[in-house]
Formats: C-alpha cells, sequence, structure tokens
C-alpha cells in the first residue's frame, strides 16, 4: 500500500515559528526523529549541497541551489568565524548528547558527531522533534563551555536543523544505517 496515502500535513498553530508537521493515522507520534543540525558558518545558504531557509522550509519545496553570490553574502553577515569540531570537542558534544538523552528517558537509536555536522536518530516520545533538537544543541554547547573548547558567547550552530518523522521501522533503520555507515553517499538514504 501507499504509504503517502496515511500521512496528511498539520498547519502550525496561528502565529507559530514552528514548521508544519506531518502525521499518520497509523500512529500517533512519529516512533523516531532523523535530526541534523550543522555548525556555524559550515554550510551557508546558496552552497552547492542545498540548503533550507524560511522560504523554502514547507514540505515538498525544493531546496536552495547553488548560489555562490548569496554564499558571498552570507559569509559577509557572519558574527564570527566557521565552526569546525576537532576530536575533543566531538567527543565532548556526543557525550553530552547521550548524557541528556539518557536524563530525559530518550533512546538514542544513532548519533555520529562530524567536524561540521551532527546527526541523530532519536525515539522522545510526545516530545517535538524541535525540542530535541535544542536542547541537544543546548547542552552540547554548554559541555564545549565547560570544557573549555569553546569561548563563552562564541555561536557553535546554524539556526535550526533539519527534522525528519520516522513513521516506521524501516525508515529507523535505514537512518541509522546513513548515520553509522553512509556519510558521504547522501543517495543511500530515502525516507
Amino acid at each position: 500500500a501507499d504509504r503517502r496515502a496515511h500521512i496528511r500535513p498539520l498547519a502550525p498553530a496561528r502565529g507559530s515559528k514552528e514548521p508544519a508537521h506531518y502525521t499518520s493515522s497509523m500512529h500517533s507520534t512519529p516512533l523516531a526523529y532523523f535530526i541534523t543540525w550543522t555548525t556555524y558558518g559550515t554550510w551557508l545558504h546558496g552552497d552547492e549541497r542545498g540548503s533550507v531557509d524560511r522560504g523554502n522550509a514547507a514540505p515538498f519545496t525544493p531546496s536552495v541551489g547553488d548560489a555562490p553570490g548569496r554564499v558571498a553574502r552570507e559569509g559577509r553577515l557572519m558574527r564570527s568565524g566557521a565552526v569546525v569540531l576537532s576530536d575533543a570537542m566531538r567527543s565532548a558534544v556526543d557525550r553530552s548528547i547521550r548524557g541528556h538523552a539518557e536524563h530525559k528517558g530518550w533512546r538514542v537509536h544513532a548519533l555520529n558527531v562530524r567536524t561540521n555536522h551532527v546527526h541523530l536518530v532519536c525515539s522522545a516520545g510526545e516530545v517535538s522533534p524541535e525540542q530535541v533538537l535544542r536542547e541537544s544543541k543546548a547542552w552540547a554547547t554548554r559541555a564545549l563551555r565547560e570544557a573549555g573548547l569553546v569561548e563563552d558567547g562564541a555561536r557553535v550552530w546554524t539556526r535550526h536543523g533539519s527534522t525528519r518523522y520516522m513513521w516506521d521501522e524501516r525508515s529507523i533503520a535505514k537512518a541509522i544505517e546513513y548515520v553509522r555507515d553512509w556519510q558521504d553517499d547522501a543517495r543511500r538514504f530515502e525516507a
């Protein structure tokens, strides 16, 4: 059966800055989320890899494509240099996210902290993926500051990130495989 027939968009609350979400008649809440966010300044809008901004954040809209002029403009607007995570920083971020998830009762299916982005596949019950994202970034930043790996007040992460809903075990398994084994080949992941 076509899985899309069971999925319907839910509009965000009036005045909300949260993106529209999808729900399924098969599950009242997603089984997991696939969350990705980048470090500050390492993936600017207009980058050839594509990105999402406020103008194309709705589901099924194309990403911002290759636009060298926009990359240059975004670079000029940066308040500090790009953040590339060292091995020590990656370890601190990994430990903090896992520790916070355990404290909250969330299940981390997969986590991969890269030099310029983080992938997290996580089950969090009724908690929104935006909250998981916000809290994960906040606790990771706190851990980096406490370890003296970033200065107080330094921006570490870009605004928001990607939040994908995983409605079935197959989607979760594919996301886990991608996070663990296929970081450099996005074609392997089709949720």
